[in-house]
């Protein structure tokens, strides 16, 4: 039996539970199914007196045949990469059919996920985590999603302080030089900032919470990883993504009422993976800001380790 990692070319925290499952004698196939159809030859089969599908796939170098697969890990796949001659409406219908072929075969797998990704595409949707979050009892910022500009000014004219955090709902950024994505920032807005823009998109705005800290919070199969997020920086300070050289981190624990909410959450969009992101206010509570089902990890260094080997036993079957 093999752990089936799917992931692009380039993923440096793949890389470790990799090392680690080779480690532990564990067979693991890499797979980044942006490969098909160009370099794999996808062949499976059904019908009548067979209930799962037979078959896999055969590469250059190494084949994969589903009825091995113990558990998959979903990481970051990269989009199927087709032959030059098609373009336009011919490569988009290719890519669909490729999506269905492919990613449905691989949706049929009974076997542990870590994650699998209608589940991470549910949670992964902000206003569907935020109200399912408030309904497992987890604080959350009071929050307006409007494309609507006067909408928006009285909301944040009405919040402590006047200024809202504007954060962008999708996973991905906008289109920048030659159409490749580039990162949105959270940014902190006031009244007078708020312009007839808005009226060109759905947009989020969120109260903006005065914080001692952040806290990341990784949870692999109910196991709680915390720790606080201290920074120097300015721009951090808004949105920490923006300057990692600045963090410091504190391990820390979970309040009980966070960690029961956080199960809830979880135990609801059926995730056994998700990093979250709180902001801590002065006086102590935990306010959840985000739920990315499919988070980094790797970059708090007293963490890499305990996380990893978490990962491998979930994906290994160790109890």
């Amino acid at each position: 039996m093999t752990v089936l990692v799917l992931t692009g070319p380039k993923d440096a925290t793949a890389d470790l539970v990799i090392a680690e499952l080779t480690g532990r004698g564990v067979s693991v196939h890499r797979l980044d199914p942006g490969e098909f159809p160009e370099s794999l030859i996808l062949a499976a089969r059904i019908g009548p007196r067979r209930a799962n599908w037979d078959g896999g796939l055969r590469g250059s170098h190494r084949d994969l045949d589903f009825g091995r697969i113990h558990s998959v890990y979903y990481r970051r796949p990269s989009e199927h990469r087709f032959h030059p001659d098609l373009s336009g409406d011919d490569a988009r219908w290719a890519a669909a059919e490729a999506r269905a072929g492919l990613g449905g075969l691989l949706a049929t797998l009974e076997c542990a996920w870590l994650n699998h990704p209608k589940r991470n595409a549910v949670a992964g949707v902000k206003p569907v985590a935020l109200a399912t979050a408030a309904r497992c009892g987890l604080s959350i910022p009071e929050t307006l999603i409007t494309n609507h500009p006067d909408e928006a000014r009285a909301f944040v004219g009405n919040l402590p302080g006047r200024v809202a955090a504007y954060k962008a709902l999708g996973t991905q950024g906008a289109s920048g030089i030659d159409g490749e994505p580039y990162a949105l920032w959270t940014s902190k807005v006031g009244v007078a900032e708020i312009t007839d823009a808005v009226r060109l998109t759905a947009h989020q705005f969120q109260e903006w919470i005065p914080k001692a800290y952040e806290v990341r919070l990784t949870v692999v199969a109910g196991r709680m990883f915390a720790t606080k997020i201290h920074t120097s920086s300015e721009a951090a300070l808004i949105d920490i993504r923006t300057d990692y050289d600045s963090h410091t981190y504190e391990l820390c624990e979970v309040p009980c009422g966070v960690a029961s909410g956080v199960r809830r959450l979880l135990d609801t969009f059926r995730l056994r993976y998700a990093a979250m992101d709180f902001v801590v206010d002065q006086s102590g509570e935990w306010h959840l800001i985000d739920l990315n089902p499919n988070g980094q990890w790797a970059f708090v260094p007293e963490l890499r380790a305990p996380i990893t080997q978490a990962l491998a036993d979930l994906l290994e079957g160790t109890p």
